[in-house]
């Protein structure tokens, strides 16, 4: 691992544990036992540095979404959510603070990843409608919205067990499946037993409890 490289790891776990805004170049250079002049030969201040880490999530984030199979199906779209989730726990600093998400490189990469990301889940349910495995859009907008909401619950699923306080080890897949599910035919149902297995759609979350309400 070159200088650059080494810089930038303990940059992300740094960021990661303490914010972006808390940590100067003066103490990332201390606790890799180098000089801020050196430091800074590689980055010239935490702009740079920030942009460099973006670029190479975006990079990693790429390479691995190409290793999968573009058609639009149930397995991809699991696999879209779960990448952005691992993601999401590897560069936190991120994902998570808002002065970081409105950098103007950031915050531009995001947006493209963000409309992309909305639809990539229409191609999946439209893909899923073609196939049979999906009824026709019950009511206008329903999913449009659902392509939004799938998006959302991925992305700000970190935020919410913050605000919260619950951090669960389940991820929100089953909450954006729980969407889905009620729409899709009896083709679909299988497809998706087969895929996930029958026991999977049998625990989508916590059961509603009517009565204890009213």
């Amino acid at each position: 691992m070159d200088t650059k490289d080494k810089i930038i790891k303990h940059a992300v776990k740094c960021f990661n544990k303490q914010g972006f805004a808390a940590v100067s170049l003066f103490e990332l250079a201390q606790q890799l036992g180098m000089s801020r002049g050196n430091l800074t030969y590689h980055f010239k201040d935490k702009d740079i540095l920030l942009e460099t880490i973006a670029e190479r999530m975006w990079s990693k984030i790429e390479t691995e979404r190409s290793k999968s199979r573009r058609l639009p199906s149930f397995e991809n779209l699991h696999n879209d959510v779960q990448l952005l989730y691992r993601f999401q726990k590897e560069y936190s600093f991120i994902f998570l603070d808002t002065h970081v998400l409105n950098h103007p490189t950031i915050k531009k990469q995001f947006r493209i990843m963000t409309e992309r990301s909305i639809e990539d889940n229409k191609a999946s349910i439209a893909f899923a409608i073609k196939l049979g495995n999906m009824e026709p859009e019950p009511v206008p907008g329903l999913y449009n919205n659902i392509a939004f909401m799938t998006w959302m619950m991925t992305f700000f699923w970190l935020s919410q067990q913050i605000i919260r306080g619950e951090k669960t080890k389940e991820d929100g897949e089953k909450m954006i499946w729980s969407l889905l599910y009620p729409h899709f035919t009896p083709k679909g149902v299988e497809a998706f037993h087969k895929f996930f297995g029958k026991e999977y759609a049998m625990t989508l979350g916590e059961q509603f409890e009517f009565d204890t309400i009213f």
